[in-house]
């Protein structure tokens, strides 16, 4: 790269020079303080400057679930609706067309599924497959009625991590 390359620059080539940062878990949410520079000369050098940057594991956050599907029938128990996704993976095989499902990247397989009315949050579900029970009583408690026939509920569903939290939400709205 030019130094320094020059702001618009259409190509910038990074090569195996390029290296990842010696950033551990532990350090998770802890600030760094960084001296950048051209690796010829000492960190003492002018040619250097101060950054500073807290890693917060997004590359070890949840991937947002998909296929969110519309509960369109009720389950046995008078009107509990079940809503179900399919979840993505960050695991090196989730890339595998002939698995029925992605391989689970977390220790453990959990979901937290917001009910919200607009941006206030009414009640969070808690999963631990890919689906969750919204039951008629819960809706009542939430709504004063079961919902039906051209009703909308907007939900925002996210895998858990128990080393970054909530991963990555999906929010959508499903329609009755």
């Amino acid at each position: 790269m030019g130094n320094p390359t020059l702001e618009g620059a259409r190509i910038v080539v990074l090569d195996d020079s390029l290296t990842a940062l010696p950033i551990s878990e532990a350090d998770l949410g802890l600030p760094w303080n960084w001296r950048i520079g051209p690796a010829a000369r000492p960190p003492s050098d002018d040619s250097y400057f101060a950054a500073s940057f807290t890693p917060e594991g997004a590359g070890l956050r949840p991937f947002s679930v998909v296929h969110v599907e519309q509960p369109w029938r009720r389950s046995r128990i008078l009107g509990d609706l079940t809503i179900r996704w399919v979840r993505r993976s960050r695991a090196l095989a989730a890339d595998n067309w002939g698995a029925g499902e992605v391989a689970l990247s977390e220790e453990l397989e959990a979901y937290e599924v917001d009910i919200l009315d607009g941006t206030t949050l009414k009640r969070t579900l808690s999963a631990s497959t890919t689906s969750a029970v919204y039951s008629g009583e819960d809706q009542i408690a939430d709504w004063g009625a079961l919902l039906g026939p051209g009703d909308t509920l907007t939900i925002r569903i996210a895998q858990l991590s128990a080393l970054i939290g909530r991963g990555a939400a999906r929010t959508g709205t499903l329609f009755f």
